[in-house]
């Protein structure tokens, strides 16, 4: 599994231990701190801060910059001015939270006599002598609910704890478990009937209930540096490339994976190496004693802050399986290896594709992506309607303090994909992770618009208003119209005539609905209303969802069935 990068990794680490310096976990994806990065960013067009597509974030490096940020509040009646007193206060909380890496002395002070118990507002459980931090947090998210026209609740009861720290300022480490039980809304339950996944989880085992799940997620990492503007990170987690809700390129919806990541940050310069392995299409549910299929990803991601405003970035990456090993060709990290991929004859998955984000006047933020599976400049131009032009792109829009309010953002982003983009001639190279989508939740031949409000009336109290609507052409009587990415493309019904909806032509409204108050840091109380209307073609309406939730979650993100 991996045998030579895992080599790779444990031969760096021995080889360059002079170079090795203080090393940093990171924060997980959907947290509260993701929000105030951006809007940071865009208020402040701090150029360290205009890498924040390259997720999840470094708990390190962010802190350094908010502290940096939070400095210059106190020096720059400018930058002052344009933070709100809810920006100063999610500052102070980000620091509370990472104090670790902040030289704020008064963050660090124990805030009772428990000593490492509760040291700080942010920590449950903290050891900081000269050779070893480590913080431990529980993890809990509790939910119940009721979906109508449906018997039975709706729930979701999750366990865990999460840990980080780091060994003589050379080595940093995380660990993330949790155990859940859960009962899902009904066109979830559907999704997995359909795929034999849990969305994001992957494996999991029928619950001593009717239609419940019950399944366990581990996540971890270590990481070092091996040269002053060079990190590596092993483990296995999910990983985010974009500015957007969703991403072209490559989400965190699908199952964890292992990986080794190479990061090099220099001059205006950020180059991202990946190396992942996953699990190709199986029907395994929750039956042991089997080797699932295995297939590998390469991506290289660069990119350049052009000015204060402007970051462009250039994205390669191939998805490809060589029967449970890893082509040692694409440990080469260098961008664009078609050529080489031709001289040995390679069937593989390569996808290209550019990114941008331009932070306009410190209110607002256009980023996009495009990306393209297959490149035939003689369709591209002469055909638009071939199956050969496999091809999406984004484009979204961030407005924050909208219209004048503070700490009210709105963003708006539209994702379209083309028929059969994302899949390939087989399993082992189609652009998936255990019977997930590795890139955007819909597979393909969709056309996607979201539109999202969020607000901080209160320092505790979090309001979130979205509306998602989509068309997507599913498969119909049995052919394969090119929106599942697990189908090979080999299969189409025929070569032209190929547009977005080609198929049973699907319609979806999500609307939700979602207020949090923090009772005390990072513990939340939540209510959440979901409202979905679904139709096809073929099969005509499916009855509305509607869903309302409530529970209590302490040091995680909120779970979302966004599709």
């Amino acid at each position: 599994m991996m045998q030579f990068i895992k080599s790779l990794c444990s031969g760096l680490f021995f080889l360059f231990p002079l170079w090795v310096a203080a090393q940093s976990a990171y924060i997980p994806m959907g947290m509260k701190d993701y929000t105030l990065i951006e809007r940071l960013e865009i208020k402040t067009k701090h150029p360290d801060l205009n890498f924040s597509h390259i997720k999840p974030y470094n708990r390190k490096q962010y802190t350094r910059q908010v502290e940096f940020v939070d400095s210059l509040r106190y020096a720059d009646e400018k930058i002052s001015a344009q933070l709100s007193e809810v920006d100063k206060y999610n500052i102070d909380r980000f620091l509370i939270n990472n104090a670790e890496w902040t030289s704020r002395e008064d963050l660090k002070k124990p805030q009772n006599m428990f000593r490492d118990f509760f040291h700080s507002k942010g920590n449950f459980f903290e050891v900081n002598n000269k050779d070893f931090y480590l913080q431990v947090n529980p993890l809990l998210n509790v939910q119940y609910g009721k979906e109508q026209g449906y018997d039975r609740p709706i729930f979701q009861n999750t366990r865990g704890v999460y840990l980080r720290g780091r060994i003589a300022d050379k080595v940093g480490f995380d660990l993330y478990f949790t155990d859940t039980q859960e009962r899902d809304p009904r066109y979830v339950q559907a999704w997995v009937k359909q795929y034999k996944a849990i969305p994001g989880a992957g494996f999991y085992k029928p619950l001593g209930v009717v239609e419940g799940y019950d399944y366990t997620e581990v996540r971890g990492s270590v990481t070092w540096k091996v040269a002053k503007f060079m990190d590596m990170q092993f483990g296995y987690d999910r990983n985010f490339i974009g500015n957007g809700i969703r991403s072209t390129f490559l989400s965190d919806f699908s199952n964890t994976g292992l990986f080794l990541k190479v990061n090099t940050r220099i001059w205006k310069l950020n180059y991202e190496n990946l190396f992942m392995e996953l699990v190709a299409p199986n029907q395994r549910i929750a039956n042991g004693g089997v080797n699932l299929p295995r297939k590998y990803f390469r991506m290289n991601h660069l990119s350049i802050n052009a000015t204060k405003w402007l970051n462009l970035g250039i994205f390669d990456a191939v998805m490809f399986g060589r029967g449970d090993h890893f082509d040692f060709m694409y440990l080469n990290p260098i961008l664009f290896l078609t050529a080489g991929q031709q001289q040995i004859g390679s069937p593989d998955n390569t996808m290209l594709g550019v990114d941008f984000k331009a932070n306009i006047a410190k209110r607002f933020q256009l980023y996009g992506q495009v990306n393209f599976d297959e490149f035939y400049t003689k369709t591209l131009f002469n055909n638009k309607n071939s199956w050969n032009n496999k091809y999406a792109y984004q484009v979204g829009l961030k407005y924050i303090d909208a219209f004048g309010l503070k700490n009210v953002d709105l963003q708006l982003e539209s994702n379209r994909v083309r028929p059969f983009t994302y899949s390939h001639l087989d399993s082992s190279s189609n652009w998936t992770n255990y019977n997930q989508p590795f890139a955007h939740p819909l597979g393909a031949n969709f056309q996607e618009y979201i539109a999202v409000v969020r607000a901080q009336p209160l320092k505790r109290l979090y309001l979130n208003a979205s509306a998602l609507y989509y068309k997507q052409g599913l498969d119909s009587l049995g052919f394969n119209m090119g929106g599942n990415p697990m189908r090979s493309y080999n299969t189409r019904p025929r070569s032209d005539n190929w547009t977005v909806g080609s198929g049973d032509l699907a319609r979806c409204l999500l609307i939700t609905l979602q207020a949090s108050y923090e009772l005390a840091e990072n513990l939340f109380i939540d209510v959440t209303l979901n409202r979905r209307s679904y139709k096809t073609q073929l099969t005509g309406v499916t009855p509305d969802a509607t869903i309302i939730t409530g529970g209590i979650r302490w040091n995680m993100a909120r779970r979302s069935f966004a599709f």
